[in-house]
């Protein structure tokens, strides 16, 4: 379980079906919702204002979630938070990505399976179109997303929801090994695997 701190009263709320690695920090008036799964370094802190993961959400590592007093952060069901992302008082849409190293500032709304491509600055009270990527610095709309993204999307959303039922019961604190004794277990093979949108394209 993650280092979770109780803040004036308010302490964090994980569903046994979510996985938080013990490397995150959860403080205050978080709550995290059936079947997410919240990466290693990743800092939910719920002590100005309140922090939601609704069901099947994902936060991935070192991320950080916070926002003002009376303000929340909130990704809806099936969010995709990549690695390094900031989020600060804004609300991430149901089955949207937010692209690795993006930063939303407060009062962003990102619409319904919608992207925020990778390294973005979305500057405050901006709306990201449903079904839209925005990217750069500001981020600004770049064009409406195609069928075959928005289900790749839905693909890699569905392997971090199994990752959080793997961890749950797979991942243990170990000592390092000094050799490889064994093969490296290959990546788990077939259709559905997690793969870059290049190579779903090309299937």
């Amino acid at each position: 379980m993650a280092r979770t701190y109780s803040f004036e009263g308010n302490v964090p709320v994980v569903h046994p079906t979510a996985f938080v690695h013990p490397d995150a920090v959860l403080i205050g008036s978080v709550d995290i919702g059936p079947g997410c799964y919240v990466g290693p370094l990743a800092s939910l802190r719920g002590d100005f204002g309140h922090i939601e993961l609704r069901a099947g959400s994902n936060v991935q590592d070192g991320c950080v979630l916070h926002c003002f007093p009376g303000a929340d952060t909130v990704v809806e069901e099936d969010g995709h938070v990549g690695h390094g992302s900031v989020l600060h008082g804004c609300r991430v849409g149901r089955d949207s990505l937010i692209g690795m190293k993006s930063v939303l500032m407060d009062g962003v709304v990102v619409g319904t399976r919608a992207f925020v491509g990778a390294g973005s600055f979305v500057k405050s009270r901006f709306q990201v179109p449903e079904r839209h990527l925005v990217a750069g610095s500001p981020a600004k709309v770049v064009r409406e997303l195609t069928a075959d993204e928005i289900a790749w999307k839905g693909n890699g959303t569905a392997q971090y929801q199994k990752l959080a039922q793997r961890c749950l019961t797979g991942l243990h604190a170990a000592e390092a090994a000094t050799e490889r004794t064994a093969p490296a277990a290959p990546a788990e093979p077939g259709e559905h695997e997690h793969v870059t949108l290049h190579a779903y394209r090309s299937r």
